[in-house]
Parts: C-alpha cells; structure tokens; sequence
C-alpha cells in the first residue's frame, strides 16, 4: 500500500504574540496519527517509490536510538504497508528493558522487529548498512532520521501556496533533512531559519550539499545537548499548551517555539513580518519524556 497524500490540507493555526510580527504554525503534527509530521513526508517518496518496485522480498531498515520518532513512524509504515520492517535500536543495554519503553513497544506492536548494537557499532552505520545490504538484498535502508535525497523531495510537500505568503519559515533541525527541503524549494524571497536541536557543527555543510543553497541560517535551541530537558522547557511547553491548545514535544518543536519567542522578544524579526513555524510531530515522545521526568521527579509535560 501507497503512502496517500491526505485530501485535506494541513491546517495553518495563528499564534498571537501581541508584538509587531505576525506568528504563525502549520501542524504537520496532524498529518497521520502515527506517522507524524516531517516523518511522513520524509518517508513518502521513500516507501512509495520502493513499494511501485515490487521487491519479491520487501524488507524496511532504519536506524534510531531508544525514544526516536522516526523508529516509530517507520513501524507504523511498515503495518499500514504491509512490509515488514527492522529498527536498529543504538544502545545494546535497551535489549532487556525494551517492553518498559513506550517508543520501542509502540514499534514492536505495529510488528517492527529490534536489533540492538552497541554504540560504537551505531556510530559505524555506514559500515552496518552495508552488512544489513548483503543480507537483504531487496531491501530498503533508510538513514537514521530519514534524511536522504528523496526525504528532501518529500519535505517539498510540507510547502504550498499557502506558504508563500510568510517572510520567514522556520523548522527544528537534527539530521538536517527537513530544513534542506524547505531551503530547496522555497521562494526567493523567503528566509529560511533551521533551530538546531544537535551540537552538530558540519549540519550546515551538510544541508548545503543536500541544497546547493545557502537561503536559511542555523540558530542554537539545544538547551544543554540534544535530548536534555530543563525545566524552564517544560513550563513553556505547559504554558504553550494551555494559551494556544497546541501540544509541543521537548526535543524539537517545543525548544524551537521557546527559541522564536525569544528572537522575538529580542527583536530579531523585522517589523511586519510574517513568520511561520513548522509543527514536524513527534508528539509520541512526550510519554518517553514523562518516564524519565518522573525518575527524577520532576514536573511532567502535560
């Protein structure tokens, strides 16, 4: 089965701010209820074009660490697909603990099966896909994040004529996939803001090889490192929550939006601009979140 694209168009929702900007969200975040955000259209051209192949042993492969979205909305694929599919989970001490993971049952009840690799096998994957090639043939390999030429061709769907119309489009950035294909096929005039979620200092050579483009600039969201929730996140994302009825998740959208009020408390926005923030999903992970916040005892994401 096709990835359909969705007969409605995604909603765009206005964010007052009562500043001299206009804010404004598209909730990719409502595209599918399982596969979220960027991750559908990452996958869409990926999954479709492999799916119209016709492989006589169809096989998805990717790769994620413990609480990943993208592990996720591949399995979710793979179940609506009906294509079998394989996580290779980072971190091989998850092996026994996998069934307390809400992230890592959810993929294994949508029939994804988990292979766990320590982290300096992870960090070899080039390497590692080779091996799972060899051994699967008819396989589809898809990159950690999903990031991938035909993941940018995919990215180009989050835009339309309603788009067009915004001085400055904004989106968080960890594999860089999704900023490459706003940068890529956007307009002109329009300004491209990547809020890095990573301390990743080659993302910028990278997304400029995916785009041959140089049309967006990268600011700092990490807040402590990719995956670190501070305290001052969780209230903002509450308080976003109870203002606007939009839900953020902590690692990507949630310090994006934390980071944007600020430019714009800041001033870093011109007067009269129209900014528009993409929703890229992944709210699955806020219950992964919640698990380790409530460890620590401390307040949870509501």
């Amino acid at each position: 089965m096709l990835l359909p694209i969705p007969s409605e168009p995604v909603s765009i929702q206005e964010i007052p701010v009562n500043k001299n900007v206009r804010l404004f969200m598209k909730r990719e975040d409502l595209v599918h209820s399982e596969i979220s955000g960027n991750k559908y259209w990452k996958l869409f051209y990926n999954v479709n074009t492999y799916v119209n192949k016709n492989s006589e042993k169809p096989y998805i492969i990717t790769f994620g660490g413990a609480f990943s979205n993208h592990i996720a909305a591949v399995a979710a694929v793979g179940e609506m697909s009906g294509i079998p599919t394989l996580g290779i989970i980072r971190g091989e001490e998850l092996h026994d603990k996998w069934r307390d993971n809400p992230t890592l049952y959810f993929a294994f009840k949508k029939g994804m099966n988990l292979k766990f690799v320590t982290r300096e096998e992870y960090r070899n994957k080039e390497k590692l896909s080779e091996f799972l090639q060899q051994e699967f043939p008819d396989a589809l390999i898809v990159p950690e994040g999903g990031t991938n030429e035909e993941a940018i061709e995919g990215v180009k769907m989050m835009l339309n004529n309603e788009t067009k119309d915004f001085d400055y489009l904004c989106t968080a950035v960890g594999t860089g996939g999704t900023v490459a294909g706003i940068s890529k096929f956007c307009e002109e005039n329009q300004k491209v803001i990547g809020f890095k979620v990573v301390d990743d200092s080659s993302l910028e050579n990278k997304i400029f090889e995916l785009t041959l483009k140089r049309n967006f600039n990268l600011i700092d969201s990490c807040w402590g490192g990719y995956g670190k929730i501070k305290d001052e996140n969780i209230r903002f994302i509450n308080d976003f929550k109870e203002k606007f009825g939009i839900p953020l998740e902590p690692i990507y959208t949630g310090k994006m939006m934390q980071r944007v009020f600020e430019l714009i408390d800041e001033g870093y926005f011109p007067e009269n601009s129209k900014i528009l923030c993409f929703h890229t999903g992944g709210l699955q992970g806020i219950e992964g979140a919640n698990l380790l916040l409530k460890r620590q005892n401390r307040n949870l994401i509501i």
